[in-house]
């Protein structure tokens, strides 16, 4: 069969992000079928996608659905309307099935699938797509088929693979280019899974509770093949880096022995390591440490469910800075057990973090299969039927979010290195032109303070 996988996401706010998911189906089916990867940002309108549609004849079109909206309260956004008109100019088209996938799909399968009016959908790994394929093509039954959802019916089971996760990269890809002229930042995944329990997150439900560590020399390999086709920089996509430390210094390790050259970043959960473990990182080319610390209240941190105190965001702030390598904060304001006090106590501490950059997101997404969504439910802020494709956020019983976003941007006029959310499209503008001008990575440590 020919299969035309494309690539939705049009977010670009601080900076596009490649998607990386198609490679890992494009591999999945690749040896059976004909495929041909499409990125949205290839085209300034869907004139040019149509020739392509046109030109390539598929037999299965797959749309991977990465963002629902921007989760921003200061500055909202969603993108369902931008998916549905996607989907109505296929249809004109071409009639041949639509298969939905990607991680926001996976928030939101039955609501998305019957929104689009798309045939089939993938919850979670979007590789079980050989599966759905294999069914079609030999008219078999596809009602079994593990994380198969079908238009206008309810049923659906989620069940992960195992690793290793094969990834085909094609370096003389078109949409390649793009993302190398928008700074030249590749990305790869070295394991799959989150056996955090953070209220708010929905990567155990998409990737499974239980981690699958990827071999460190698949990982170096594939980075190597990214630096080859020009990366000129590297992001780490797991939930957390470090969720296993041991697996991300052997990561670490296998980039030395391939010979990885262009500097990398990850993110990280501020949990105490051992002293060398940032410069080990930083003597492999990390260069870039994003910790997702959401609080310095420890009262809020153990209602967020974090594995960590706020003595361990400023031990591991200061094992990242003594190892060289820069260091941004980003922090989730206004989730459950959040006031005026504990506010004021996060903005009065993160004074102490030097040598960073602090984003500060204020209010929390409610999605579906989280712990969020229960707490939700039992205060009564939302109900069971109701629909969350347009975002609703948590609301604190003691502090409004719009109090504390007045709080968070008093503060953001004491400090030039302290950004509201993610600095909205005058940030992304502002980025957008330095990449232009031949700079790269995310950028974030030219306003470090």
């Amino acid at each position: 069969m020919k299969v035309m996988l494309i690539s939705t996401n049009s977010l670009s706010c601080p900076y596009p992000a490649y998607p990386l998911g198609l490679d890992y189906v494009s591999y999945a089916i690749s040896p059976d079928h004909q495929v041909k990867i499409t990125d949205i940002n290839d085209f300034e309108d869907y004139a040019s996608l149509k020739e392509i549609i046109r030109d390539f004849s598929p037999d299965l079109i797959g749309l991977s659905i990465r963002n629902i909206d921007n989760t921003s309260t200061t500055d909202p956004k969603s993108f369902i309307a931008q998916y549905q008109e996607l989907t109505e100019m296929i249809r004109v088209h071409s009639e041949v099935p639509v298969v939905l996938g990607g991680s926001g799909f996976s928030i939101f399968p039955h609501e998305i699938l019957k929104a689009l009016k798309a045939d089939f959908g993938i919850i979670g790994e979007g590789e079980r797509l050989a599966a759905l394929l294999k069914a079609l093509q030999q008219k078999e039954d596809i009602s079994n088929i593990p994380g198969l959802v079908i238009n206008g019916s309810e049923k659906s089971v989620t069940t992960f693979l195992p690793p290793p996760f094969p990834r085909r990269f094609d370096a003389g890809s078109s949409h390649l280019k793009y993302y190398l002229k928008k700074g030249g930042m590749l990305n790869l995944q070295t394991k799959r899974g989150c056996h955090f329990k953070c209220i708010y997150c929905t990567y155990p439900h998409i990737e499974g509770h239980k981690l699958r560590l990827m071999p460190p020399e698949q990982v170096a390999d594939t980075a190597l093949e990214l630096q080859k086709a020009g990366a000129k920089y590297l992001f780490i996509t797991d939930s957390a880096f470090n969720a296993d430390y041991r697996h991300s210094i052997e990561v670490a390790r296998a980039f030395q022995k391939a010979r990885v050259s262009v500097p990398w970043g990850a993110f990280f959960k501020p949990t105490v390591a051992h002293d060398d473990y940032y410069k080990i990182l930083a003597d492999a080319g990390l260069t870039h440490v994003e910790f997702g610390t959401e609080s310095l209240s420890d009262r809020v941190l153990t209602a967020y469910r974090k594995p960590f105190r706020r003595r361990h965001v400023f031990k591991s702030h200061k094992a990242a800075n003594d190892a060289g390598v820069y260091v941004a904060h980003y922090f989730l304001m206004g989730g459950p057990g959040e006031d005026a006090k504990s506010v004021d106590k996060t903005l009065n501490a993160i004074d102490r973090l030097d040598k960073t950059v602090l984003f500060l997101f204020c209010g929390m997404r409610i999605y579906p299969h989280t712990a969020l969504y229960d707490i939700a439910i039992n205060e009564a802020q939302i109900d069971r039927l109701q629909n969350l494709l347009e975002p609703v956020f948590y609301q604190p019983k003691s502090i409004s979010i719009q109090e504390i976003i007045h709080k968070v941007k008093k503060k953001a006029e004491e400090r030039s290195n302290l950004i509201v959310g993610s600095g909205g499209e005058e940030t992304a503008r502002i980025i957008s032109k330095m990449h232009e001008r031949g700079f790269s990575g995310p950028l974030w440590e030219r306003l470090i303070r």
